[in-house]
Order: C-alpha cells, then structure tokens, then sequence
C-alpha cells in the first residue's frame, strides 16, 4: 500500500483549507508582533508555523506521489524530489522556531542508515546552523544564576561565542586566576518552550500517524519526552562529565573537561577550556600529524567500553563534540569529548542481549543473530535490524561481517534501501526497548566519522568490540558463578578467548604491513598516488 492509497477521500480540499488559514493566521500574528517581541518567541506563531509546515508537507506527498505509477522508475524520482522539498521545509520549520525543533532535527540529520538520505543530508545543516542568544541575554542569564556582575566572575568574557547549538552556547573566558575556562550558558527561552513544544511534536506526530497509517514515529516523541529535561539541567550534564572521566580512566589518550562547580547552575557551566580539530577534520590531522587510523581505533575502544562493558553511553558524538589534537607535553594523539548532556543508561539484561548479539554478528553466528534480535524486540524483522545496526547488507552478515569490507557500493545499496524499507524501519523502531534508539543514532555518528575518515573498511573496530563483548559476557557469568572452579574456568576461557583475539590482530598486522609490502615487491607493483 503506498502513501497515496491511505489517504481519506476529500483529504486533498481539507488541506488547502487549512493550508489557507494558518498561513492567514501566521501572516496577522507577525504583522501583529513585528513591533513588539520576536515573533519567533511567540507561543501561538511556533504553534502555526509546525502546523503549516506539516499539512504543506502532507499535501505535497499526497499530490505529486498520486499522478504517477506505483514502484516504476518515474515514481521513485518523484519521491525523492519530494522527500528533498519536504526536508527543506523541516529545515526551514527547525530554524524558525528553534530550540527544541533544533534538537530533533539534529537527530534526524544524524540517523543516516535509517531515513532517507534526502532528509539526513539536508538536516545535517543543524549541527552548525543553531541560533545565538545575544550577548546581553548570555550575561543576564549568568547574573541571574550565579548572582554576580560578569566582572566579578571573569577578568575577559569574549563576546563572540565560541559554538552555539540548540540548547545553549559557548563563550571563552578567563577567571580572575588566570585560567581560561568555556563557559556553556543555556539560550533564555529554551526551557519555558520546551514542554510545549513536545506536546506539539505529539499532536503533529499522531496527525502525520492518522494521516499516512505507515508512518508512525511515535518513538521519537518518546525520546524527546524522556531526554530533553534532562539534556536542560547542566547539574546533570557536570555529573556525566565526571563519571564517563572516571569510567574511561584506563585510556589515557581521553581528556575530558574539569567542572568549576563554584560557577556551575542548572542553566550555567563552566569548564576546563579544551580545543583542537573535528574529529573528521582530515586535513587537521595531515596538518598535525595525526594517525586517522589510530583515532578510528581509540573512538572503536571508548565507545566499545561504555557500550559493552559500561552500560553508559555518550549518545551526541557528532564532529564538533568530538575534538582531536596532539599533546603539547607528550606529543601523543589526544580525543576530547564534549558536551555530556546525553546519555543512556542500558539495562542490565539489554546491555547483556545487545552485547551477545553483537557477538553472534562478528562470529556470524545466525542463530544467535535471530536469537538476541528477537529478544531484543526486532521479532520477524530480525534480518532487517542486523542491517540497521551493521550498517550492511544482509549478504554480508551471512558471509561475515568482519571478513568483507564495506565498499562504496554496498554502502550505496544501504542508504537507498533505507529510503525503501521506511516504513517497515519505523515499524521496527517502534518495537524495540527505547534504549536501542539512541544507540542507533550513536551507531549511524560514529560510521558517519569512520566514512569522513575513510576507515570503515578497518576490520579493527569489530576487533575492539569482540574484546569487550568477552570481557562483559565473562564477567557476568563470574558474577553468577557460585565456586571458584567455575570461575576459574571463565577465566581461563576468557583469557583463550582475548589472546584469540590478540592473535587474529596480529595476524591482520602483518598482512597488512610487511607481508603486503613483501608482496608488492616481488609483484612490482607500487600504489598510484592519489589525484
């Protein structure tokens, strides 16, 4: 059934109707407010301006996918001019009212591998396209919360902030002992529109819902609902910073930004000042001589750690939250981590289901991928959740996703598929523990950072992967082991197990270095250097 086919008769004239006035009403409300407030602000004008947006969309699916064939060639260019305006109007609807709608653009824009690459593309914008506050909003908020005049806080606040996202902004400042220090202040308006905002994604999420039966995201609204007050109280976001330190201690290439607590409000923070280049930055790197493979593989062990082993996850690693840079003491490569707002806490018996999945995955285990997929929410869709959460094409998981590297080809396949199989995807992301979703979108960051790198062909991130989900699995059955033998016997399985995998690396190692080397010699064969 297409989109076409669900619509009720006489759906076309309602929505010019109600096309005509709202933009009737959104005409008056600006004209009434253009000498007053920014209209933008304006609870009634945000309320108008989402709906507008939303019946213009619906209408421009309706019409345009009805005067063409179903499933011929003509109908799939006709969707995607569509799906290409109507990102375009989302965009629009994002930068307008800001705020919250920044935020759940920016998830979208990030979910690559799930929604189709006409939305993903086009709202990727949000990510460095958020608005600012003005200098004199920034310094009232500071004021109002830390109960002090700018002066007394800092000897230099620059004006021009540093970064500006959906929730707050960035300024550098120097404090009165000379330490330089960012300081995160959160945009004025954000939280008192916050909720209500949500209550309109809703109601605009169950219109879409009635209106095209196939596509329900109703998973987002859930996500929103549960993550946004907790992404607004910066308290919070200082703890996550301090615990994610701690819990990733071992790695000493990790920096992560010391709170100031003194200077530090639910809607003000101010931490250690940190720079260096976005972590796809590929020509910062060249510049600095830093090992892109190497940062692909220390981003593959953090993130394998929180996932696997940790059970709390870091879930916005978008380029500019992720920084890299080379010691000035040490001359080591460096990964800074920023911005701590959200996170997601997994489950004991979810993080355990995940982490054996992922292990069939990389052993090509098939039973155990339908086994842990089913278990996991994905029911008879499990075929389709492995791609989602490989990023592969089912061929592929069956030969064995560690022995065939991804090519552009297959990567291709994937994002078309992915506009293909919408709304069975959305089916799926309304089925699975809500916990999976923001890992999905974690996942879909980090390849999109391995792409930018041109790593996602290395086969050492599965490696890290296979370490932790041994050391996780082994773990837990210690834990539930009652005598000494038996945790004796995990133990020394888990040791065969990581010097396995030590082996298999190893392996990799030379092939990759002196045996293909070796080879090229006696081949005569050179590389051509690229163009």
């Amino acid at each position: 059934m297409t989109v076409v086919e669900v619509l009720n008769p006489g759906m076309a004239k309602w929505f010019l109707r109600v096309g005509a006035v709202i933009t009737g009403g959104l005409a008056l409300s600006d004209l009434y407010v253009a000498t007053h407030v920014d209209p933008n602000d304006i609870g009634f004008v945000r309320i108008v301006r989402a709906m507008a947006t939303t019946a213009v969309i619906s209408y421009d699916y309706m019409t345009a996918l009805k005067k063409v064939e179903y499933g011929t060639d003509e109908y799939e260019t006709v969707k995607s001019q569509v799906h290409r305006r109507s990102a375009q109007h989302l965009l629009d609807l994002c930068c307008a009212n800001r705020g919250t709608f920044i935020k759940v653009g920016q998830h979208l824009g990030g979910l690559d591998y799930l929604l189709p690459e006409e939305y993903t593309s086009t709202l990727k914008i949000l990510h460095s396209k958020a608005p600012q506050s003005s200098l004199q909003e920034i310094h009232k908020v500071i004021e109002e919360d830390l109960g002090r005049e700018i002066p007394q806080l800092f000897a230099r606040f620059e004006e021009t902030p540093l970064g500006a996202a959906s929730w707050a902004q960035v300024h550098k400042a120097v404090l009165h002992d000379g330490r330089t220090v960012a300081v995160k202040v959160q945009h004025p308006k954000v939280r008192s529109q916050c909720a209500n905002d949500v209550i309109l994604m809703e109601l605009l999420v169950r219109f879409v819902s009635w209106t095209f039966p196939e596509f329900s995201f109703a998973w987002l609204v859930d996500e929103a609902k549960k993550n946004m007050p907790l992404e607004l109280d910066f308290l919070k976001e200082g703890q996550n910073t301090e615990k994610v330190a701690y819990m990733l201690k071992q790695f000493p290439f990790l920096k992560v930004p010391k709170i100031h607590w003194e200077l530090s409000t639910s809607r003000v923070l101010t931490m250690e000042f940190m720079e260096g280049g976005q972590v796809n930055d590929r020509e910062y790197m060249k510049k600095n001589g830093i090992d892109v493979n190497e940062i692909s593989q220390s981003l593959g062990k953090m993130y394998s750690e929180m996932i696997f082993v940790n059970g709390f996850v870091h879930c916005d690693p978008h380029p500019g939250n992720v920084l890299v840079r080379k010691s000035t003491q040490t001359n080591k490569t460096e990964i800074v981590l920023l911005d701590h707002g959200l996170y997601q806490n997994l489950t004991e018996e979810f993080r355990l289901d995940y982490c054996r999945l992922w292990h069939s995955l990389i052993r090509t285990d098939m039973k155990g991928i339908e086994m842990y997929s089913r278990r996991l929410g994905a029911g008879d869709l499990y075929p389709l959740f492995a791609c989602m959460l490989t990023a592969r094409s089912w061929a592929s998981i069956t030969k064995g996703i560690d022995q065939t590297p991804v090519s552009e080809t297959e990567d291709v396949e994937i994002r078309v598929k992915a506009a293909k199989y919408l709304p069975r995807i959305n089916e799926l992301l309304n089925k699975v523990p809500r916990q999976m979703l923001l890992l999905l979108k974690t996942n879909d960051l980090l390849r999109g950072i391995e792409t930018s790198l041109q790593t996602r062909a290395n086969a050492t991130s599965f490696i890290n992967m296979s370490r932790c989900c041994v050391r996780a699995l082994s773990r837990h059955e210690r834990d539930k082991c009652q005598s000494w033998y038996g945790k004796l016997k995990i133990s020394l399985s888990e040791t065969l197990d990581l010097w396995q995998i030590n082996l298999y690396e190893a392996l990799l190692w030379i092939k990759a270095t002196l045996l293909g080397s070796w080879i090229a010699e006696i081949l005569g064969y050179h590389h051509p250097h690229p163009q």
